[in-house]
């Protein structure tokens, strides 16, 4: 399997500036402001989404200025989206490492993701990028869109696949999908090509939201996701989902009335024992490498190229990642 630092090679001059340019967009003469996105920029993941953004520009045109103002505007907002997740969820903390409302409380972090989602939406203003502020708008209509008809499907327990497909859409396909389309509208790419790289981003990114989905059903230790999390907040993925239509009306009934009550560790076993006999997980695996192979169809309708290559190991990446 390919490793990020592969896959980023044939932007990797761009992705090295693309950090001072971040952290320029990013400044506030704000002290404490200043101290906390100090913090998080010193605690930056992998940068997937930037990653898109710049690959789809080599592939569809070139990298150019208006490249670096959507990779800043889509990390921006990433960034932001993050920052509101982690209070909403009562999350303290991210891949080891405390979260901003940890540290500063819900109020401070509630500020600060505004911060960001502001100065995203200035830089574009500021630069006339009325087309990358279009795409990205939409994903941030979607994505509350996506949390709040989870929200409001866990409370009544009553997820379709259909619904789950929507979700994951609008929740964290959409900003994939987005970075990629703002790459090849950077680049100066008609609507035809940016369509397919949004398709591209999309496909993408709902493969990857069913592979985190599969994780929840592993084993405690063999990744950092802790085992039955999703279920225990009342998240019904699909492989619960294929599992709670194959099953018997009395079984299912049972299962929805442990999640929906105070559980215990057995409880969340016996579900996890009942998706993978039966062969939830194989299913979900299915669906994911179902889109996987959709977004690596719309690749292969660009010329061949460094890009083109490092997009598909970024799929295939995304997919067979354990973590």
């Amino acid at each position: 399997m390919s490793s990020i630092d592969s896959i980023k090679m044939p932007i990797s001059g761009e992705m090295k500036r693309f950090e001072t340019f971040f952290r320029a967009a990013m400044k506030s003469p704000v002290p404490l402001l200043d101290i906390i996105l100090n913090y998080m920029i010193r605690r930056k993941g992998k940068q997937m989404r930037p990653m898109i953004v710049f690959l789809s520009a080599k592939l569809t045109g070139e990298i150019n200025q208006s490249t670096f103002i959507a990779a800043s505007l889509i990390e921006l907002l990433h960034t932001a989206t993050l920052i509101h997740d982690d209070v909403v969820d009562e999350t303290y903390e991210r891949r080891g490492i405390f979260s901003i409302n940890a540290l500063w409380k819900s109020k401070v972090a509630v500020l600060v993701g505004d911060y960001l989602l502001s100065k995203g939406l200035l830089l574009a203003i500021e630069n006339n990028e009325t087309a990358l502020l279009k795409i990205v708008s939409v994903a941030v209509r979607e994505m509350s869109e996506g949390e709040l008809l989870q929200i409001e499907k866990s409370r009544k327990l009553d997820i379709s696949e259909d619904d789950y497909f929507e979700i994951i859409r609008k929740k964290t396909a959409t900003l994939i999908a987005s970075s990629a389309a703002c790459g090849a509208e950077s680049s100066g790419a008609d609507e035809t090509v940016v369509e397919k790289m949004r398709l591209f981003g999309e496909y993408t990114g709902t493969a990857f939201q069913i592979r985190d989905d599969i994780f929840d059903y592993h084993k405690k230790g063999s990744i950092g996701k802790p085992t039955g999390n999703d279920i225990k907040e009342k998240k019904i993925t699909l492989p619960l989902i294929y599992t709670l239509n194959k099953i018997s009306l009395s079984d299912k009934k049972r299962i929805l009335k442990i999640i929906s009550k105070k559980h215990n560790d057995h409880n969340i076993s016996e579900i996890i024992k009942c998706v993978i006999e039966n062969k939830g997980l194989d299913y979900a695996e299915k669906k994911m490498n179902d889109y996987r192979e959709k977004a690596i169809g719309i690749l292969d309708l660009f010329d061949d190229c460094e890009a083109k290559s490092s997009l598909t190991d970024l799929v295939n990446y995304s997919t067979t990642r354990n973590f």
